[in-house]
């Protein structure tokens, strides 16, 4: 019954051996990708980037921001000097909350009075918002029983924090999702229809035919990429349908802007199906090698997990990922409302990494070719 089964095991080893691009991404790729995503992966939010509007300034609401700053929570980016810029900094992405501290705060608690700090939260994040608002509410209270500690004229809590979402109110967690989900939908799309296109087209030997045509190298390329470009758009405009319609999430900004920057970013993940092609010789290696890319892009984009809680050297190398700085262009765009002065820098970075990936993976594939 079991004839010849050790021939069949042996020929199956020589040829595992014979492919080392699969042995190497079943064997090493998912120790790794586990070491970094054990590491990168922390459910309490930390280093929350906070603007901070101090119209006091003297020491009893500096010892305010501290309590703030040192309890590990909060990081502050930001001293804007208006009501305007402390808005526009929670618009841009720069900063999540917004604190301001009144002109009277220190003569009121001098005075034996309550005091009430504004503090200004940004929504689109809603598992960063609760978070934030939390923890601020303790320090509040902790700073109001100091100063309850040191006089015998109060009997209540006299530091008062009352927060203002400015965008996402009610705090819904598919306003939060849901963008991050359509820059993901598009990326898959495009990359897998892109890269398994080319490698089926290589397993058929169809490639080497196309190259003994007068088409150029060139032309080749753009002609197998424009299509699935063109399947790219019709496919963003479907999801961002379904998004506003059958999910109920509004888009706040301007749906040109929106659409030039979803441009930069389909030909980005363009490049990136045309590089996982230059690697894989087969649909199966094509599958992991695009896996070894979607998983990062899952985790460390910002996607699910806020970046602030990651180690330096992680949160550096999620900088890297087209898809962190697309979610941040949309959720930018359809949740706060941004503009293109607000975003241009996003937008500038991802298409700097798409363009370096798209000369990369035409270099490639130029080279594949030959």
């Amino acid at each position: 019954m079991f004839r010849g089964i050790g021939a069949v095991i042996y020929k199956e080893f020589i040829h595992v051996i014979r492919d080392p691009i699969t042995l190497f991404l079943m064997l090493l790729i998912p120790g790794i990708q586990l070491t970094i995503f054990g590491f990168a992966i922390d459910l309490e939010v930390k280093h929350i980037p906070t603007a901070v509007y101090n119209l006091d300034g003297r020491p009893e609401s500096r010892r305010l921001v501290d309590a703030f700053e040192n309890s590990g929570y909060f990081r502050i980016v930001a001293t804007p000097l208006s009501d305007n810029a402390l808005v526009s900094s929670i618009v841009r992405g720069d900063a999540k909350l917004g604190l301001k501290i009144p002109p009277d705060y220190t003569d009121r608690l001098l005075l034996g009075q309550d005091v009430t700090v504004q503090l200004l939260i940004d929504g689109s994040d809603s598992t960063v918002a609760m978070q934030g608002l939390n923890v601020a509410n303790a320090i509040a209270l902790r700073q109001s029983l100091s100063i309850m500690s040191r006089t015998t004229n109060r009997d209540r809590p006299p530091v008062e924090l009352r927060p203002r979402v400015l965008f996402n109110p009610d705090m819904k967690t598919v306003n939060f999702m849901v963008p991050g989900l359509v820059g993901l939908v598009m990326q898959l799309v495009t990359m897998l229809l892109t890269a398994f296109a080319i490698v089926r087209e290589k397993e058929t030997g169809t490639l080497e035919q196309l190259m003994v045509t007068p088409v150029s190298r060139f032309g080749l390329m753009l002609g197998k990429l424009i299509p699935y470009a063109c399947i790219g758009a019709i496919e963003t405009t479907f999801v961002l349908s379904l998004m506003r319609f059958l999910f109920g999430v509004h888009i706040a900004g301007s749906l040109g802007l929106l659409a030039g920057f979803s441009l930069i970013f389909l030909f980005t993940t363009l490049g990136l199906g045309l590089l996982v092609s230059t690697i894989a010789e087969n649909q199966v290696q094509a599958m992991q090698v695009a896996f070894v890319i979607i998983l990062p892009s899952v985790l460390l984009s910002g996607f699910v997990f806020p970046q602030e809680n990651m180690p330096k050297v992680i949160y550096w190398a999620s900088q890297l990922i087209p898809l962190t700085y697309f979610i941040r262009i949309l959720r930018g765009i359809i949740i706060r409302g941004a503009g293109f002065y607000d975003l241009w820098h996003e937008a500038a970075i991802l298409a700097v990494i798409g363009l370096t990936v798209l000369i990369t993976s035409a270099l490639r594939f130029r080279k594949t070719l030959s």
